[in-house]
Formats: structure tokens, C-alpha cells, sequence
């Protein structure tokens, strides 16, 4: 690779981006259509409007991952509409709180289905494809702090993410050279739900203890994404790219730095 030109222009490349019909989903396969990649989301129901750059938007494949026939089955429509693919990008998941001492058999399930286990569905479909073209290829996995750092309520997620992360490595070692595995780290982000989540538009209470002092746009992720999949990265395999800001300030710290009472 020395001395070769490097870009980040996807024309003429597929993407598939998994939950990209809205938050941070959308904003990936946004981004990788204004960098000129044919791009394919997929998501369980079929959205008021599919991602767009310009005049381009996404295709749209109705999917539920848990399944690991659904999943070979939109990375096959996805290969069969552009002729390739470049990227995968496992974006789906999540996961409302719960009780760990409570919480149903089957929650448990679901949750690791989602995080865990679609991912998995889809890397070893489209790894599949991606070995056998040119070029090959690159599976980029959306994982979460909470794979290092838990928090109470997220017992099962945490655990998947986990899960997730470990996943990325070993299928790196298998992988390679032709596919490339990398996983990023993402903290909280503002999106359409952050309100809830965090207590505000803004999520001031958070971005208060995260060093950038400010939650993570959707883009900022999304940018990672392109660059994990692009030629300026040909090297980077097995990765874990942590996008969080910094972390967060540990609560020992904060407590000690705690301005006294009046």
C-alpha cells in the first residue's frame, strides 16, 4: 500500500447499514451516501422515509436479524442490487432497563438475540461475499461503553456488548485478510430518544461528567464508520475505536472535587 492514493470516495461500493432506518442507523447510511456508496438499510417495519443525501437515498429491506435466514436473506438483496458489498455495518440494537434480579427468561433472549447474535448473523453472511470479490471487504460492529463499564438496569445488554467485542476479535483473526472486523465503542449519543434517556434535549447531566463536555452527535460516530471502512484504513483490523469523548469522569473524582454545602 505505499505510496498509494487513499480516499474515503465510496462510489461505487455497497453498504449495508443494519437499523438504519432512523438515529444514529440513518445518520450512517447518510453519510455514506454523500460519500457516494449505494447504500441498503434494513429495519422490522417499513419507515415514513428512508435516508437521503442529495438526491440519493437508501434502498430499503424489511428484516429482522434474530433470524439468522432474514439476515442472509438482506445481505443476498443487498449483493444482488448493487453487485457487490463493501460494508457491513451492525448498528441494531439496544435495549430498555431492567431489573436483573426480575427480569423474564425471555427478555434475556431477545436482548442478546438483538446485540449478539444478529450481528453475528449478518457478519457471516456477508463475510460470504465479501471474501470472494475483489477488494473484499469490511464489517464494522456498533458497540456500546456499557461492554466496559455496565451500568444497573443493563445486565443482559451489557453482557451482549460484551459479547459483541469479543466477537469482533475473533472474527478478525479468522477473517482476515480479505474482511476486516472492527468494533466501535460508542458513548451516549444525542438522538431522538436522548430526552428520555438523558433528561434533556441537551443531555446536560451527562455531558457534564464526559471530558468533551457534550453528548456524541450521530455523525460523529458516523464519520468512524467511514473511515473503519474505507482505504485509509487497510491496516486496522480487530480494532476497538472508542468514540465516547473521553470517557467518564470517574464518580470518586467527582465526588471529592463536589463543591461543599453552604
Amino acid at each position: 500500500m505505499e505510496n498509494q492514493p487513499h480516499t474515503m470516495d465510496f462510489t461505487g461500493r455497497a453498504v449495508l447499514v443494519t437499523g438504519g432506518t432512523r438515529g444514529l442507523g440513518a445518520s450512517i447510511a447518510r453519510t455514506f451516501l454523500a460519500s457516494g456508496a449505494d447504500v441498503m438499510v434494513c429495519g422490522r417495519s417499513i419507515p415514513a422515509a428512508l435516508p437521503s443525501a442529495g438526491a440519493r437515498e437508501a434502498a430499503f429491506r424489511a428484516a429482522d436479524l434474530r433470524d439468522p435466514v432474514a439476515a442472509a436473506d438482506v445481505v443476498a438483496a443487498t449483493t444482488e442490487r448493487f453487485g457487490r458489498l463493501d460494508a457491513l455495518v451492525n448498528n441494531a440494537g439496544g435495549s430498555p432497563d431492567a431489573d436483573a434480579a426480575t427480569v423474564s427468561p425471555r427478555f434475556v433472549e431477545k436482548v442478546v438475540a438483538l446485540n449478539l447474535l444478529a450481528p453475528f448473523y449478518a457478519a457471516q453472511a456477508a463475510n460470504l461475499v465479501m471474501r470472494e470479490q475483489p477488494g473484499g471487504g469490511s464489517v464494522i460492529n456498533i458497540g456500546s461503553v456499557s461492554a466496559h463499564t455496565p451500568q444497573p438496569g443493563t445486565a443482559a445488554y451489557s453482557a451482549a456488548k460484551a459479547g459483541l467485542l469479543g466477537l469482533t476479535r475473533a472474527l478478525a483473526l479468522e477473517w482476515a485478510p480479505q474482511v476486516r472486523v472492527n468494533h466501535i465503542t460508542a458513548g451516549p449519543i444525542r438522538t431522538e430518544g436522548a430526552a428520555a434517556r438523558y433528561g434533556d434535549d441537551e443531555g446536560r447531566a451527562v455531558a457534564g461528567i464526559v471530558p468533551m463536555g457534550r453528548l456524541a452527535e450521530p455523525d460523529d460516530v458516523a464519520r468512524a464508520c467511514l473511515w473503519l471502512a474505507c482505504d485509509l484504513s487497510p491496516y486496522v483490523n480487530g480494532a476497538d475505536l472508542a468514540v465516547h469523548g473521553g470517557g467518564e469522569v470517574p464518580a470518586r473524582y467527582a465526588a471529592a472535587h463536589r463543591p461543599a454545602p453552604l
